[in-house]
């Protein structure tokens, strides 16, 4: 079976080498060096997955009239969407891929970097049930869980909300950090007393922990998170005060020049 994987960023890259290791024939496309367009790089492949940085990316990757892989692909081919995109845009990509007669799913994955080198990706599906089992042994062999969602559009859906919920209880963590030595509480102590409680969840444990030992190398980058918080807000601020406000910290946090860190560098901040 070949696979081309048009996005090769730290997520991306990552994902090709899991599938190559897997013995899967593997063509990697990428937008700053690419030798090919999409549409060729994807003309002999049974799987297209796409890992990129947004919606305009993803437009462009697909749908472009002249290089877009929606015009590469071959008949029976499968479509996989997996980068994080707005609910609109994947419908919308769906219903382009219906009309050119191809296959789609939209699969976006919960974890990051390192997860994505152990081969540890939660898959949030979308789309036809078959489909999805189609996928299933591809996907398996980057992650550790493949979840269908429900119809197409459903795994981006997924996605924003599981960030959202990720990065509020980053952000608070990161709050009540900083707060704890104003009320005589030792922070590592107390995260780790936290722990031991049904109240911290695994995900903000682990966060916690990169921020007491000032670790901020880039696994979700402070920019990709605002940038994911936007999608999941939409034009519906006041229906979600908490998330709103939560990306003024992380836009708080871009503008002290910190984008480019992991999320857990908002604990500088307090």
């Amino acid at each position: 079976m070949k696979i081309t994987i048009l996005g090769q960023g730290g997520m991306g890259s990552r994902m090709a080498n899991r599938l190559e290791a897997a013995g899967y024939t593997v063509t990697r496309w990428n937008r700053t060096s690419a030798a090919q367009t999409p549409r060729q790089a994807a003309a002999e492949a049974d799987i297209i997955i796409a890992m990129l940085r947004d919606d305009e990316a993803s437009k462009s990757v697909w749908t472009d009239t002249a290089t877009g892989a929606i015009g590469g692909m071959k008949v029976g081919a499968l479509a996989i969407e997996s980068s994080t995109l707005t609910v609109d845009w994947v419908r919308k990509l769906a219903e382009a891929m219906s009309d050119a007669g191809r296959d789609f799913i939209d699969a976006p994955v919960l974890g990051s970097r390192p997860q994505a080198e152990a081969g540890q990706l939660i898959h949030l599906i979308g789309g036809d049930p078959t489909l999805a089992e189609k996928a299933k042994p591809i996907l398996a062999a980057m992650g550790g869980a493949q979840l269908h969602a429900g119809p197409v559009s459903s795994g981006a859906a997924l996605k924003l909300i599981a960030n959202t919920l990720f990065g509020i209880q980053v952000v608070a963590m990161a709050e009540l950090i900083g707060r704890m030595p104003a009320l005589g509480l030792d922070p590592t102590a107390t995260v780790e007393l936290l722990g031991q409680t049904p109240l911290l969840s695994p995900g903000a444990k682990g966060a916690a922990g990169l921020m007491l030992a000032g670790k901020h190398d880039p696994m979700f980058p402070v920019e990709l998170v605002a940038k994911d918080f936007g999608y999941a807000i939409g034009e519906q601020p006041a229906a979600m005060p908490v998330a709103e406000a939560t990306l003024g910290v992380f836009r708080h946090a871009q503008n002290r020049g910190l984008g480019d860190k992991n999320l857990t560098v908002v604990s500088t901040l307090y």
